[in-house]
């Protein structure tokens, strides 16, 4: 026998030594449980712990201290610990008389023979408040970048119209008919910056990922306003692919959104219909509003490529999502419209078929 096993076994040295009092003055609840779920001995830290009397804690099935939500889970391993499988580790939730949570973790070993339980649990709330904490700051960090990624990627993404429609402008330009030297260097170092700064734009696209934005701002906005200047921004592009666009605002006249919202969603939207618009024909794009159901609503219609919506339901609103091969597609039209529609509270559906175009509709939180 080993030294550690001689003084161990050595029955004056155990005699010396007052094995209640251990028992009684362990931080650590200590608890010895019968098969038929009621407590056979605890010590004091249990009934402080939990903030009831040792004749309540003895009178009462353990399970009825247990906090709802654990119950069924603890049960399951209490099965197992009955078929003398030791349990450690386990943590769960305690409802205390003052009605506040308590997390314990606990080592139990079942002793057959005896019909018994001897466990061990620590108190970990503390412990758990830190996680808690530090998990809900961890979460409020990353919304704030995603926040911020938004705001650029939003920017960048929505630059990028305007920006096509001045390249546009250079394309149109016969300048076979200017014959001053210094005007031809001039537009063509303008028309080399614009193009730089295109993709520019589209390098920020490819890199940025962006969700929800928080504290946007809302405001009483006209329709017909909002469609105007969107049209505005897009004339070359809209007189050159030779669009048509009707829109009846008669029903719902004005909503409570965000300006910069709603001009993103009818840009992205109007510029996706031309993009994917049938091979020989015009763009035709019809947009109005209605309320059903007490609900003001916004409908988009267009009568291009459409796609097949039960293929791509699932991806429809993702980001870098693409339904058709187009060199200046990003994927993100959708993303943002859907991002913007749904971070105030909205919701958004969608109706395509192959060929025969694609319809959004747009509910607006009240």
């Amino acid at each position: 026998m080993d030294e550690y096993s001689k003084v161990n076994h050595n029955p004056a040295i155990t005699d010396n030594f007052n094995l209640e009092l251990f028992f009684d003055l362990s931080a650590d609840l200590l608890c010895v449980t019968g098969y038929d779920g009621y407590f056979k001995k605890i010590n004091p830290i249990v009934s402080k712990t939990l903030g009831y009397t040792f004749e309540e804690l003895y009178s009462r099935p353990v399970y009825t201290f247990i906090h709802p939500d654990d119950q069924e889970l603890t049960a399951e391993h209490r099965k197992n610990l009955l078929k003398n499988n030791p349990l450690l580790n386990f943590e769960n939730r305690y409802v205390t008389n003052e009605g506040e949570i308590v997390w314990l973790s606990w080592t139990s070993m079942p002793v057959e023979s005896q019909q018994v339980v001897f466990a061990i649990a620590k108190n970990i709330t503390y412990q758990k408040k830190l996680e808690e904490d530090r998990n809900t700051l961890l979460a409020n960090l990353t919304k704030i970048n995603k926040d911020l990624k938004q705001l650029n990627y939003t920017t960048s993404h929505d630059l990028r119209s305007p920006v096509s429609n001045l390249i546009s402008v250079f394309h149109l330009l016969d300048v076979s008919k200017i014959e001053d030297e210094e005007t031809l260097e001039f537009i063509d170092v303008l028309k080399s910056a614009t193009e730089n700064l295109k993709d520019t734009l589209n390098k920020y696209i490819d890199d940025l990922i962006s969700k929800d934005i928080l504290n946007i701002h809302t405001e009483e906005l006209e329709l017909e306003d909002c469609l105007h200047d969107v049209k505005k921004s897009l004339s070359t592009l809209i007189l050159n692919s030779g669009t048509i666009i009707t829109a009846d605002f008669s029903e719902v006249r004005k909503i409570n959104f965000n300006r910069t919202y709603l001009e993103s969603i009818l840009l992205n939207l109007i510029t996706n219909s031309i993009k994917y618009v049938k091979v020989g024909q015009a763009p035709f794009i019809t947009i109005y509003s209605q309320q059903k159901n007490g609900i003001n609503q916004l409908i988009f219609r267009d009568e291009g490529l459409g796609f097949d919506i039960d293929k791509v339901k699932d991806r429809i609103f993702g980001l870098n999502q693409k339904f058709h091969e187009h060199t200046d597609s990003k994927g993100i039209g959708l993303y943002l419209v859907h991002n913007h529609v749904t971070s105030l509270g909205g919701n958004i559906t969608i109706e395509s078929k192959v060929n025969e175009g694609t319809k959004f509709v747009i509910s607006f939180k009240n």
